[in-house]
């Protein structure tokens, strides 16, 4: 059973289709007209849509007009065009351009079912293969059993595809970038760049010319053109992290980027880009809205869908499971053999609240990690966080530091998106000692 949608203008058309493929066990939606099949995709209404069958002559949008747009949205759903006799030039065209097949009016019934078939099964490939590449270029553990983790990650990876702005919820440390990944790394633009913007990073002047780039001579010290962060994720994905905190000033430039594929470098001419915007907040965007703080017509083109990554206490079941892969990635990089976590660690670690969440989770486990020499590692290391045991293995004590503290930096770095301001806020050091720690741990 699937779930497919007929476009064609006649009736008599759309009544035998649907008679046909309901027949058959699917679920069929029926419109009359390309320009109404476009707007319910822009719209985010054909998500759950596995097979499109539409006319090709039609008023307004024709067959050919509509599978550029579908092809824009979702470029792996399978499009079969309905074609008069005769116009097979047109047809072979059409394939060219990504219609999955085509179908010569009239046609005999079991061309259809044949046809619809091999449509459905291909798409299914296509979405299992995608799930499975974007599984595997995640480069950090992003598992869990706790529903509203699959959850979740089941709506991403249906999402992956589907050429629409996405708003990221979640509170700080649940993984929201990682959703973010995940959700390129399944989509046709996986081979284009990635790229992150923290919006509370650096002030609005800055950010400007950051995100939109600025031209030679914009201001006093631009000696040269800069290429921003919207030109350098042509083709594929702008994460924004922190997005409630954007100013003011730059949110009609976002929305304008968003709403037409424009941008406006400082001090420079407009500029087309193709890139799908992923948003990240910790913040309640309505209520950002109730207070003046955020565009309304912003927060619809940026929440076409929403999706809420859960806080760790949502999914705490999860915490055993996540707290041996922290430990087993520690291990692997502290070059520690036999690390193994004591039951009574494992519930100690479970029982505890985590304010900041997964990361805490992953911070506290691989400090204890670090400060060990291997084997197993019972509640009293829990107990003494600072207080390593005498031994041989995994180095001396300056040397474990030294490893903890290439591990903060390094996490720090790649939760700020490389943004070394930010990076040092988030870790209480200033930017002189951060970039000096950078420089001896060869970061920089």
């Amino acid at each position: 059973m699937a779930q497919v949608l007929i476009v064609d203008d006649e009736r008599s058309v759309l009544f035998l289709l649907r008679e046909v493929l309901e027949e058959r066990g699917h679920h069929v939606l029926s419109v009359t007209s390309g320009a109404q099949a476009a707007a319910m995709a822009e719209a985010g209404q054909l998500e759950e849509i596995e097979l499109v069958l539409t006319d090709f002559a039609m008023p307004e949008l024709d067959g050919m007009g509509l599978l550029a747009r579908l092809r824009q949205e979702d470029p792996g759903l399978p499009v079969v065009l309905l074609t008069a006799r005769g116009s097979e030039r047109l047809a072979a065209r059409a394939i060219k351009e990504g219609a999955f097949d085509y179908l010569p009016k009239p046609f005999e019934l079991h061309e259809l079912e044949a046809v619809v078939q091999r449509a459905l099964e291909t798409g299914s490939l296509r979405r299992q293969a995608r799930r499975a590449a974007a599984q595997s270029l995640l480069c950090r553990p992003f598992v869990g059993r706790a529903p509203a983790f699959r959850r979740v990650v089941d709506q991403a990876l249906k999402l992956a595809s589907r050429n629409v702005p996405v708003l990221v919820r979640g509170a700080t440390g649940t993984g929201k970038e990682l959703l973010a990944a995940l959700l390129h790394a399944g989509s046709s633009r996986s081979s284009a760049p990635l790229v992150r913007f923290n919006c509370a990073a650096i002030s609005a002047e800055l950010a400007d010319s950051e995100l939109f780039g600025h031209a030679r001579g914009a201001f006093t010290g631009a000696t040269a053109s800069h290429q921003g962060y919207f030109a350098q994720a042509h083709g594929g994905t702008l994460v924004l992290d922190e997005v409630a905190e954007l100013s003011p000033k730059l949110q009609p430039k976002l929305l304008r980027a968003l709403q037409f594929g424009e941008i406006q470098p400082v001090g420079g001419a407009l500029a087309q880009v193709d890139v799908r915007v992923i948003a990240c907040t910790h913040r309640d965007l309505r209520a950002e809205v109730n207070a003046g703080r955020f565009r309304e017509d912003l927060l619809y083109r940026l929440a076409v869908v929403e999706l809420n990554m859960p806080s760790l206490a949502e999914r705490r079941e999860d915490i055993p499971l996540l707290a041996e892969i922290f430990a087993r990635a520690a291990a692997a990089r502290f070059g520690l053999e036999g690390v193994a976590l004591e039951p009574d660690l494992v519930a100690a670690l479970s029982a505890r609240d985590y304010p900041g969440n997964v990361r805490e989770l992953e911070n506290i486990v691989t400090r204890l990690v670090a400060l060990s020499d291997g084997g197993r590692l019972g509640k009293a290391t829990l107990d003494e966080p600072v207080s390593p045991r005498r031994g041989t293995g995994g180095g001396s004590f300056r040397e474990r530091v030294e490893s903890l503290e290439h591990t903060l930096l390094s996490q720090a770095l790649a939760a700020a998106a490389g943004n070394q301001s930010e990076a040092a806020r988030q870790l209480g050091l200033s930017r002189a000692t951060f970039l000096d720690k950078l420089k001896r741990h060869d970061l920089g």
